[in-house]
């Protein structure tokens, strides 16, 4: 009886690997082509070294040494934005979950809230450089970009015809430049769908994706439950010493460690903790946000690793949606990772369900046994919030107040409802996302933005559906449903800040390349297609070997 052949393990190519494999004069050629791109790093950062200490200095002499320090680092950061984009999108991505920390750390500076932009604009910008270049189109998706542009369009009819004119009428106001300023609120994070698409080049850059979120979020929770517990311990006071209606707010002079505003009077049962962000409710968006980045690498991830940090993480964000008491959260991380469950078909793979059903059941029990009178104030939070001023009736209320209290064919001008504008003219407070729009650019700007994230979930289903990679697929599953879930949620405007203005743009250019990624193959299979068995590859080693000894 003939024996069966047991098929070998192929051990996966390292680049090194594959450099090796190369010829003396090809790895000579790569090694040259390093030094250049060295070198011309090196010349670069001097140039814009020199020059933004020149810049600096003026500034400096003419304004304070502040302001001179700030104006070189600026030029100095943005200059490296724009010759190395994907460096600087990498760079955004960290610096948005830490920039309440860093500004309120630094000082409260509104230029500082405006940094990573330092980062993203002198980036787009080279990207669209790198499409002329390489001649690829820099519209990644048709559909996408008409309902931008007719949106852009609407809100320049807006901006001219009505802030425009209150900027005639107006008497110590800049309604103009708040136009300007709701305009980039509204629209200024679209082109982010072309940095991501661009800078997730390959399989491998899309995993590093992945996991550099997976920390992020990690970091952040860990440094949320550090502040957490300086607050408990005393070495943060907290509101817990303020008098009357500042008990119930969160304030800057009670920040902890790190973020910003926070409330925290344990003695009346109110906590708000910001987090690593400016203000609580920002980091209550975050943690629903992870919720869904932390799914899909905690079922999808391919390095055993990966996967069970991406369990971690999602622990820990389900541990911070509870203590930092934040009713959305607590409401709404439960529902999504149930809710993704079924979208995702994870449901039915056991072997990978059941042992993260198991963890965050653990994690959540030990932390209740521990800490049953925390529970339990944040449900009675959450019930005496729901039954004082329901979603669904607050909600409808503001679509009244907008359409028939302040109802106008176009609005009452762009930015008048945007919170970070009441430094340029007056500005009221929209707490719910569509009234705000009615608002603004009245209802056929509502109608028009709807149509974008509209024709957006559509292309982003398509994009998903058309995967047939396993694992992609899923991550496809998750980034739509996100996609979908901040689309036409309305219930406060998580889309006009951090960090939901940035992750909704940025993750659904990642999910429109995801076909293009299915397409790539992977260094296995290209090398089952280059060599059919074993004996050939040992045969063409051996050829390499006796070229590049001839060579030398």
């Amino acid at each position: 009886m003939p024996k069966r052949r047991t098929a070998r393990k192929k051990s996966k190519p390292t680049p090194k690997d594959a450099e090796s494999q190369l010829s003396l004069k090809e790895r000579l050629a790569i090694k040259r082509k390093r030094d250049r791109q060295r070198k011309a790093l090196i010349q670069f950062t001097g140039i814009a070294g020199f020059l933004s200490l020149i810049v600096g200095a003026v500034a400096g002499l003419a304004a304070g040494p502040k302001l001179g320090l700030g104006a070189a680092v600026a030029i100095l950061y943005m200059s490296l934005s724009f010759k190395y984009p994907r460096y600087a999108l990498w760079g955004f991505l960290i610096y948005v979950p830490f920039g309440g920390t860093i500004t309120y750390a630094i000082g409260n500076s509104p230029l500082l809230q405006l940094a990573k932009d330092g980062f993203y604009i002198p980036a787009l910008f080279g990207i669209f450089q790198y499409c002329r270049s390489e001649k690829l189109p820099f519209i990644i998706n048709k559909p996408v970009m008409t309902s931008s542009v007719i949106l852009f369009g609407y809100c320049g009819i807006v901006l001219f015809f009505v802030n425009g004119l209150q900027q005639l009428t107006s008497d110590g106001e800049l309604p103009f430049f708040l136009g300007i300023l709701g305009l980039k609120v509204l629209m200024g994070y679209i082109p982010l769908t072309i940095c991501s698409y661009y800078l997730v080049s390959n399989k491998q850059t899309f995993f590093f994706l992945m996991r550099l979120t997976l920390v992020l979020i990690f970091v952040c929770c860990i440094l949320a439950f550090m502040q957490y517990v300086f607050l408990v311990t005393g070495i943060c006071e907290g509101t817990r010493n303020a008098e009357g209606n500042d008990l119930f707010k969160a304030t800057l002079e009670s920040r902890c460690l790190v973020g910003g505003a926070l409330l925290f009077s344990p003695q009346e049962g109110q906590i708000r903790l910001p987090g690593t962000f400016v203000a609580p409710w920002q980091w209550g968006w975050f943690l629903i946000s992870s919720a869904f980045l932390c799914f899909s690498s905690a079922f999808n991830e391919p390095n055993i690793r990966w996967r069970i940090f991406g369990m971690v993480s999602m622990g820990a964000v389900f541990v911070m949606a509870v203590l930092s008491g934040q009713r959305i959260a607590l409401a709404l991380v439960p529902v999504i990772i149930v809710a993704l469950l079924v979208v995702t078909g994870q449901v039915a793979n056991l072997k990978k369900f059941i042992p993260v059903a198991v963890l965050l059941s653990l994690v959540l029990t030990v932390a209740a046994l521990k800490n049953p009178e925390i529970v339990e104030e944040r449900i009675s939070s959450f019930q005496s919030r729901w039954g004082a001023s329901p979603p669904q009736a607050f909600i409808m209320h503001q679509f009244k107040w907008a359409l028939y209290d302040h109802g106008e064919p176009l609005g009452n001008g762009l930015g008048r409802a945007t919170n970070s504008g009441r430094a340029l003219a007056k500005t009221v407070l929209v707490e719910t996302y569509y009234p705000k729009l009615i608002y603004e650019i009245g209802p056929m700007g509502a109608l028009s933005f709807l149509g974008l994230v509209t024709v957006l979930t559509a292309q982003t289903f398509k994009a998903y559906r058309s995967v047939r990679d396993r694992t992609l697929r899923s991550y496809g599953a998750s980034f739509w449903f996100y996609v979908l879930f901040i689309s036409y949620n309305t219930y406060y405007y998580p889309l006009d800040v951090d960090p939901v203005a940035v992750y909704y743009w940025f993750f659904a250019g990642v999910l429109l390349k995801l076909p293009v990624l299915d397409k790539e193959k992977s260094p296995n299979e290209l090398g089952e297609e280059e060599e059919s068995s074993s004996r050939k590859r040992k045969r063409f080693q051996r050829k390499a070997l006796r070229r590049s000894e001839t060579l030398v």
